[in-house]
């Protein structure tokens, strides 16, 4: 839930800039449609907008200053356990309201900066130690929650979106080399701390950054689950390992029900979402259920209604389906990158942006499936690395999922943007040799879920659902889930052709068919085969005068494109035509030249 904004004077005396502070938390509008709130004192400046679904009361709004405990805060997600914390807390503090936001100033006064390490939700969290005049920002243990920082002037400025930064004024919005040559291999995934703009950095997930007068800012990680067998494991069988996680599973669900307000479910009738449904249908609830479709072509459907109808049906929720034309397409397209803290790539983004429009006109929060498949190895490059040595994990991670290698971006990119190495292998074989991951699988799946996922598919919910006003939560990225299938024996998971215990917890809860379906992706066929109004758009956006004046892509490549627009596709099957000019839109949109 939320937007969240603010500002540090960080090595000059001076007062933090209010105007560009208020600019920012405006621009974020959508994700708080319920209120707003300004704060500054010292040098330090705070802003947030609300979307209330703890606590609807004015009591709960932000920024929450604490003056007997010197704090204040504006904080973007929900801490799921935070009636248990109050409950732990309520012996020394007494509380003014029933928020989340409270019980994380009353968690940091009590256990210092080590208050983290007791939150379990998706956060990101500005907080202002008026006494110690030190500045904590924080991000959750996945990255659900953005939070995004850049340098201007000796200030230090954040902000839960992009865009919101570049509205504050004063960033550098020159391209980053590296971070264009992560976006054009891992098909627009930029990781933290990178973005594709020079001034804007992410914290990572996990990890607190402390802002204290005269020193250097300094970084916490604060979690790392390990992807190694544990002792406490020794003697589990398959069927123990499969009642663990669907019991960790529930529960991650249950934590997600927290609301002052409905919850509802994102279904495409695939095995993931289907599960959140009949777990909430074990907790005795039939939420509201929502569907999207659109027009098939070809080969290709554009629906999965035959299964997401059935699990609707079988568990009696209140289900909306959603038909989109064609000819919605092309203006939505338009819409959702506008909606973008970053370009992404996927042509699923547009289908999230439409159904949480429509998701918009009946709750505000909802649970999602994302980050299934990369916690319970789903996709297809799983498979080889189930088979592969320790040793060969960063091989098979380039051969499956990079989109272009070093020497392709040669062909792409003018030779004073493309990096003088492979920095995007060399980050990947980095991460994947780092210890604490047993075998080639654990190490793709920690690279995936900590490294990759964040910016997609995680951001990708979040710009979407905010982009309407609503809050999407995601039951697989549970923390204590996490950490417990991470230590599960990969040929468990990737057994069955992926997420092999998913499927058998599935088999005891959903129509065989749902379990047993080819795997399917969210369908848009007019973004996959490119034609008419779309192909138009595109190829209007990338023979623009911004576009041909940016100096940045070989414009050989770019006209061979749009003379063949659907014959150059990824090895992640999406299309290089679509892939550029999703970030062309995206810098002339918020004016970057």
């Amino acid at each position: 839930m939320c937007g969240i904004a603010g500002e540090i004077v960080v090595d000059q005396a001076g007062r933090p800039d209010l105007g560009a502070v208020e600019r920012m938390t405006r621009t974020m509008w959508s994700r708080g449609p319920d209120g707003a709130g300004h704060w500054a004192e010292g040098r330090v400046a705070l802003g947030h907008r609300r979307l209330s679904i703890i606590d609807l009361s004015d009591a709960g709004a932000q920024p929450m200053v604490d003056d007997e405990l010197g704090l204040a805060v504006a904080f973007n997600g929900c801490i799921y356990n935070y009636e248990q914390l109050r409950e732990e807390l309520s012996g020394r503090y007494s509380f003014r309201s029933t928020s989340d936001t409270e019980v994380i100033l009353k968690a940091y006064d009590h256990w210092g900066e080590g208050f983290v390490e007791h939150l379990v939700g998706m956060f990101a969290i500005a907080l202002f130690d008026r006494r110690r005049d030190r500045v904590l920002l924080v991000r959750d243990r996945l990255g659900i929650k953005p939070l995004y920082v850049a340098e201007v002037r000796g200030r230090t400025r954040f902000a839960s979106t992009l865009p919101a930064l570049l509205a504050g004024g004063g960033v550098d919005t020159e391209l980053d080399p590296v971070g264009l040559h992560h976006y054009l291999t891992w098909h627009s995934i930029v990781p933290a701390p990178r973005t594709v703009l020079r001034g804007v950095r992410k914290l990572p997930p996990a990890t607190i950054r402390v802002f204290e007068r005269g020193q250097e800012p300094r970084d916490h990680v604060y979690w790392q689950p390990s992807y190694t067998r544990r002792p406490e494991h020794a003697d589990w069988t398959a069927l123990d390992w499969r009642q663990a996680v669907r019991e960790a599973l529930q529960v991650a669900v249950r934590r997600r029900t927290v609301s002052d307000v409905e919850v509802g479910v994102l279904l495409s009738g695939g095995l993931d979402s289907s599960l959140l449904v009949a777990l909430l249908a074990a907790e005795g609830q039939r939420p509201s259920t929502f569907s999207i479709g659109f027009t098939s072509r070809d080969d290709v459907e554009g629906d999965e209604f035959a299964y997401s109808d059935a699990i609707a049906q079988k568990f009696g929720t209140d289900h909306h389906q959603i038909r989109i034309g064609d000819e919605e397409i092309a203006s939505a397209v338009e819409d959702t990158v506008g909606s973008m803290s970053e370009p992404m790539g996927s042509h699923d983004v547009t289908a999230f942006h439409l159904v949480c429009r429509e998701v918009s006109q009946h709750v505000k929060v909802v649970q999602c499936g994302q980050g299934a498949d990369e916690v319970f190895a789903g996709y297809r490059y799983h498979q080889p690395a189930a088979t592969a040595a320790r040793r060969e994990a960063a091989e098979v991670l380039r051969d499956a999922f990079h989109d272009l290698g070093h020497d392709e971006l040669a062909h792409v990119l003018e030779p004073d943007w493309l990096t003088r190495h492979d920095v995007s292998a060399v980050l990947a074989a980095e991460h994947l040799s780092d210890p604490g991951a047993d075998t080639a699988l654990d190490a793709v799946l920690r690279t995936d879920t900590h490294l990759l996922m964040p910016d997609d598919p995680v951001k990708r919910v979040d710009n979407m659902a905010m982009a309407w006003g609503v809050e999407a939560r995601v039951p697989f990225l549970d923390q204590d889930l996490v950490e417990l299938v991470a230590a599960c024996p990969p040929e468990l998971k990737a057994g069955q052709d992926g997420k092999g215990l998913l499927k058998d917890i599935g088999r005891d809860l959903l129509p065989l068919e749902v379990v047993d379906r080819k795997k399917g992706y969210f369908p848009v066929p007019a973004l996959t085969r490119l034609d008419g109004e779309v192909l138009d758009l595109l190829r209007a956006t990338m023979t623009s005068p911004a576009a041909r004046g940016r100096g940045v892509l070989r414009r050989d490549y770019v006209d061979g494109l749009l003379a063949d627009p659907n014959g150059h596709a990824t090895k992640a099957g999406g299309n290089e035509l679509w892939h550029l000019g999703v970030l062309e839109m995206w810098l002339q949109q918020h004016g970057i030249g």
